[in-house]
């Protein structure tokens, strides 16, 4: 079953989320499902002003690279790619990249005195 908060993070997502070469729109519930923990990182600015494209190069081939883009406010775009055999760790590996640069790129501008206070809980 799932849960409310995995619908909201899948929801907001859906508003983003734009498919490039290589996924077809059938495909959507999976990828959001596979890309859900992406909302929270995304949560913070207004979807209007957001944009995430997802792309895959070589389909089906020996080493699928997938290329995940965020365009945000106020940021250069961040960009994530992965490559694997499998589709599904080759995404998974993107969002994890993505969510990385994100938060990297957030913590770079926290205030110094908040950045100082998070080293010291570390």
């Amino acid at each position: 079953m799932v849960s409310e908060t995995e619908n909201q993070r899948r929801d907001v997502l859906d508003e983003l989320l734009h498919f490039g070469a290589g996924f077809k729109e059938g495909e959507r519930p999976w990828v959001l499902e596979s890309l859900s923990a992406l909302g929270p990182h995304l949560a913070h600015w207004d979807p209007d002003d957001v944009d995430v494209e997802i792309s895959v190069k070589d389909r089906d081939g020996k080493e699928q690279h997938v290329t995940l883009r965020a365009d945000l406010p106020g940021y250069s775009p961040l960009v994530a790619v992965a490559a694997d055999r499998n589709l599904d760790r080759a995404l998974a590996a993107a969002k994890r990249e993505l969510i990385r640069q994100i938060e990297d790129q957030k913590s770079l501008r926290a205030p110094k005195h908040d950045r100082q206070l998070r080293k010291k809980h570390t």
